[in-house]
């Protein structure tokens, strides 16, 4: 009997499925007391090219294999430099995926653009095939979104942008270290932009990465997180004055206390997407194949972070009733983001910003009729809403994993008869 129903539980210890901040310890501790002790806080005292935060944007290019970084405050903060970068403003549209988290929206919105959704397919990912059918003479970029650890379709992502002569960014925000084709996501496209959350692989509690090969692109990025960029604060100096001017910018920087602890976290990584890699296999082994239980698609599997597996149910009732299920038996589950897509949060559908005022969609000079509602992205929707999500933590020994997957066959077994 399903522990829903009154029944045993396959367990009852809980289950921590955190990933970088589950190995927070000692060295990141001694990091920030360096930092203290060096009475230098704030990343632009002094050289600005030396530093926790400095340090942290040189490991990242190595690691990821990039010639460029700046590291910011969040991971919206990251894409917010990532559309400056690129120009985008009033009168442009940007496409995005139907199913992601609302800070890919509202970035595009704080810039001024319209965001137009595009279809997901069964990689949780932007769908190649409806992506055309968005682009418009007033698309100025394309956000991709790599979901839950999980590289997009890129290559065929990458041709549509092609033929329309569009750039593409990469909202790596949850998938750091993961990769696609042997090369990091995040180095893909014209701009990468990460997340350094709490629930992130890595993390710094808070912070956020840009990523580029592009030395313009990566000036303005830099200057915009730094009020644009007109002087570095507090050293006075100018940046690549013969590659780009100054502009209105943000104060988006990352600060040294979280440069100490990204830069520890960013030597864990490699152990993290090892321990997740081997519970998802693990778990994965254990369940086998199970009628109506379909698998998320990984469009790479050799580059997979494995922070979670995903599972499509024959329909939405029973994915709801599946999760709460796995709940009951002690093992994490969910419907990521309620299994709606992302236009159907309140203030999208609303298209309400804190002003009040209209926001890009009444653009004076580029007015839009973009409307948003249930069934814009049909397909999207009845897909999502027939997933669920277990998540997976780099403390997961394999008893934890052999719990996890005792349990999916449990409930599968009784739900899917």
């Amino acid at each position: 009997m399903l522990a829903l129903d009154g029944g045993t539980p396959v367990r009852t210890a809980p289950l921590d499925f955190a990933k970088g901040s589950a190995l927070l310890g000692q060295a990141e501790a001694d990091a920030v007391a360096a930092v203290v002790a060096g009475r230098s806080l704030f990343r632009y005292k002094g050289a600005h090219t030396t530093g926790t935060v400095a340090d942290f944007e040189r490991l990242a290019c190595t690691t990821l294999g990039c010639r460029y970084a700046v590291a910011v405050a969040n991971g919206t903060a990251a894409l917010r430099c990532a559309l400056a970068a690129l120009g985008v403003g009033c009168g442009d549209e940007v496409v995005v995926p139907a199913f992601t988290f609302i800070a890919t929206v509202n970035a595009v919105v704080a810039a001024d653009a319209v965001p137009v959704f595009a279809e997901v397919d069964d990689s949780l990912g932007l769908d190649p095939t409806d992506l055309e059918g968005q682009i418009t003479e007033r698309t100025a970029a394309i956000i991709a979104v790599h979901l839950e650890n999980v590289a997009c379709d890129f290559d065929a992502i990458r041709a549509v942008a092609a033929r329309h002569d569009l750039p593409v960014i990469e909202d790596a925000a949850q998938a750091f270290g993961a990769t696609y084709g042997g090369r990091h996501l995040g180095t893909l496209g014209a701009l990468g932009s990460f997340s350094l959350q709490q629930e992130k692989n890595i993390t710094a509690g808070e912070g956020g990465l840009v990523t580029t090969d592009d030395e313009t692109l990566y000036l303005r990025a830099a200057r915009y997180q730094d009020q644009g960029g007109q002087f570095v604060t507090s050293y006075a100096s100018t940046r690549g004055e013969e590659l780009t001017e100054s502009f209105a910018g943000e104060n988006l920087r990352m600060g040294e206390l979280a440069g100490a602890v990204a830069g520890v976290q960013l030597g864990r990584l490699p152990a993290i997407l090892a321990s997740l890699r081997a519970a998802k296999a693990r778990v994965l082994d254990g369940v086998g194949t199970i009628d109506g239980l379909v698998r998320r698609r990984v469009p790479d599997p050799e580059g997979d972070g494995a922070s979670s597996i995903t599972w499509f149910l024959p329909d939405a009732t029973l994915a709801k009733r599946f999760a709460a299920a796995m709940r009951a038996e002690g093992v994490p589950c969910a419907q990521m983001y309620n299994g709606h897509p992302v236009y159907l949060n309140a203030a999208v559908l609303a298209r309400r910003t804190a002003s009040g005022k209209g926001g890009p969609w009444a653009c004076a000079e580029h007015p839009t009729d973009r409307t948003y509602g249930p069934g814009l992205c049909a397909r999207t929707e009845a897909l999502v809403a027939r997933s669920v999500i277990v998540p997976l933590g780099v403390g997961y020994r394999e008893p934890d994993c052999d719990d996890v997957a005792a349990a999916v066959r449990k409930v599968a077994a009784s739900l899917l008869r």
